[in-house]
């Protein structure tokens, strides 16, 4: 039996507006996540890769709330998160959690792991207050963290066991939900290894769903049931992980992939350079955003934004190079319509 969706995002849009120096009048927006969807079913992990600024980690943190939305849906088990009232979401925090990428700077140096781990539970009330030393050391145990270990603080622990505190608090609130904001990407190979076993070990044990952030596409490959890819605040492509590393659709998605190092010095590797430098988001460029980069560029990917389309079962993605014949006509009359409006302007001048 299929799991059912837990997480469903629609078309979610987080602008930051840009204030001019003066008068603080909105002069424009960074559009940080520009109109993502997809679906995470439960106790399943999508990985969310793509360069640094494309909005990764603005998603994630609009998903749990600790960003308001400009615009979309958020749907937790059905539920929009977005509609809750205050108390409402307090109620709901404990079932969606975050672990953050810097183990370093994410604990208070001012307090002894167990209260750093055990600080939410009493404020949820999660166990009755005498249950609560015995749940806080069995947490820490699931965790692989020793009981001794309450009295210590987080300076005194190397980044690998501090990561597990952060997974310990997490996991603390019996979440069904977590953002893993690059949890592995500060730490050593051999210590990435081991949080990664961690973490899928405590998604079998408690059936955890998790949306796994990361640069590192070889991590993501290995944990992840499926893949999205985002540009410049964009989803560009979605598919099943076995199905996006077979056979990538999208250019970005293609040249994103070819970097993944292959551990054999004999083997022949077909690294896609891609030329120049992200857009800002402030100012993305007409038409597909990845156009200026791309070396499959075509007359309509400069003017009319590609549609998000089921290319094949599961597999969405969003470029010209798939459109039905549907979107490729009302791509034209876009581009026909841009064209118009850009000569008209170009006269009155």
């Amino acid at each position: 039996m299929e799991n059912k969706v837990l997480l469903e995002v629609n078309n979610l849009v987080k602008w930051f507006p840009i204030k001019s120096s003066f008068i603080k009048r909105t002069i424009g927006n960074v559009k940080a996540v520009d109109g993502v969807s997809f679906k995470i079913r439960k106790g399943e992990t999508m990985g969310l890769v793509g360069e640094s600024g494309c909005g990764k980690s603005t998603c994630g943190r609009t998903i749990l709330r600790l960003l308001e939305k400009t615009s979309g849906q958020v749907l937790l088990d059905g539920e929009d998160i977005f509609a809750l009232s205050k108390e409402e979401l307090r109620k709901q925090r404990p079932r969606m959690q975050l672990v953050f990428q810097d183990p370093y700077s994410s604990l208070s140096p001012r307090l002894p792991v167990g209260e750093i781990i055990g600080e939410a539970v009493r404020e949820h009330h999660i166990v009755p207050p005498d249950q609560f030393d015995d749940y806080i050391t069995r947490v820490m145990d699931v965790c692989g963290l020793p009981e001794y270990y309450k009295d210590r603080y987080p300076h005194e622990f190397s980044g690998g066991q501090r990561q597990r505190i952060c997974i310990a608090r997490a996991l603390a609130l019996s979440p069904e939900f977590i953002v893993c904001d690059e949890p592995v990407s500060a730490l050593d190979v051999s210590i990435q290894a081991q949080i990664i076993n961690l973490l899928k070990k405590l998604q079998d044990d408690f059936g955890l769903t998790y949306l796994f952030i990361s640069h590192d596409l070889s991590v993501v490959e290995h944990i992840s049931d499926t893949v999205g890819v985002m540009y410049l605040g964009s989803m560009v492509e979605y598919a099943p992980t076995e199905k996006i590393f077979a056979n990538p659709l999208n250019p970005y998605t293609e040249a994103l992939f070819s970097a993944i190092p292959i551990p054999d010095p004999a083997a022949q590797i077909n690294r896609i350079i891609l030329q120049g430098s992200i857009p800002s988001p402030a100012n993305p460029p007409s038409g597909c955003k990845f156009h200026t980069r791309c070396d499959k560029c075509m007359e309509v990917c400069k003017y009319a934004c590609p549609e998000w389309l089921e290319v094949e079962p599961e597999h969405f993605c969003a470029c010209h190079l798939y459109d039905t014949p549907e979107a490729a006509a009302r791509a034209k009359e876009t581009m026909a319509e841009m064209k118009t409006a850009s000569s008209a302007d170009a006269s009155g001048n």
